[in-house]
């Protein structure tokens, strides 16, 4: 049986778990406390010392990245990755320009203020309109009908950007100009695999407050050296 190594809020970690339901692999999960690290861990992953570790036999496979396409290239069934190798590149460009465009900007967004907070926003809108554009004129999911590599890549967009917003008592996701990703998140957040596996929100709230006044706190403490 494969092991996931992880951490309950972590969407690095929930993306590679939503790959393996949607596959039918049977995994046992092992919490990991990340903030005060297992010898396991460190064993696994001496390197980045981060989750998600995959542990399949005597295969270890870290980046979360790197193990959706593990899973995609061990299990066949249910396709995550498109089958023509343009579409590949896509999916891969997409998946890394959410996460250093996006995601870095929003969560800093979330930890900051002033001027910082309004250039972090601004950036994480700008990159939101990019992804806005890659989805007209697609079906359901970025891959069509079924959930694929990309949706899994982005689906912390879905639940977790939201839950940013309300910490960083700011907006990114206005309705009104990202009508296609607002409708890409309720049909991501609707299918079954994925509705049935997600942190709890209102937990989200609480650890997410905790971690941005801890980072707010940090970067003052910075400046002040």
């Amino acid at each position: 049986m494969a092991k996931l190594v992880g951490f309950w809020v972590s969407p690095f970690v929930l993306r590679v778990s939503w790959a393996l339901k949607l596959k039918g692999v049977e995994y046992e999960f092992i919490e990991e406390d990340i903030f005060n690290k297992s010898p396991l861990l460190l064993e696994l992953n001496p390197i980045h010392k981060k989750v998600p570790v995959l542990v399949h036999g005597q295969n270890v496979i870290i980046e979360s990245f790197v193990i959706l396409e593990y899973i995609d290239e061990t299990w066949k069934n249910c396709p995550l990755l498109p089958q023509e190798p343009c579409d590949r590149a896509k999916a891969r460009f997409w998946a890394k320009f959410a996460e250093e465009k996006l995601m870095d900007s929003a969560w800093l967004a979330m930890c900051s203020q002033g001027d910082e907070k309004e250039k972090a926003l601004n950036s994480s809108i700008e990159a939101l309109e990019k992804i806005e554009e890659e989805l007209k004129g697609k079906a359901k999911f970025f891959g069509g009908q079924n959930i694929g590599y990309l949706d899994l890549a982005l689906g912390w967009i879905a639940y977790w950007l939201p839950v940013w917003e309300e910490v960083g008592s700011m907006i990114i996701l206005d309705p009104i100009q990202f009508p296609c990703t607002i409708v890409w998140m309720e049909n991501f957040l609707n299918h079954p695999i994925i509705k049935e596996n997600l942190p709890p929100r209102d937990e989200m709230v609480v650890y997410f407050h905790k971690r941005s006044k801890e980072i707010a706190a940090l970067i003052a403490s910075s400046r002040k050296g």
